[in-house]
């Protein structure tokens, strides 16, 4: 397996120095999957090109949580009242 890792970063340097960068993405993407756990086969033949990376240190210094996006249109849903309307009334 390292000597197909060892291939693939080969070709994916020798398409970063021709300015080929979407056939590097495509070899780091399959090395990824290699890395991962993914046959050889199951690499070769994946589809990443919708996926997204996670931008480092989104949600901070340091941290791998990803920073969350609400889809369009979505609207916040109102915050209980805890202490107003509809709760007891103190005894005195």
């Amino acid at each position: 397996m390292s000597d197909a890792i060892d291939d693939l970063h080969a070709r994916m340097a020798a398409a970063a120095a021709a300015l080929d960068f979407e056939e590097a993405r495509r070899l780091r993407d399959r090395i990824s999957l290699l890395r991962g756990g993914a046959d050889a086969v199951a690499a070769a033949r994946s589809d990443t090109s919708g996926l997204t990376r996670q931008q480092p240190g989104a949600m901070g210094l340091g941290t791998g949580v990803p920073r969350v996006v609400p889809p369009p249109g979505w609207v916040a849903p109102k915050k209980p009242d805890l202490g107003g309307r509809g709760s007891r009334k103190k005894v005195k």
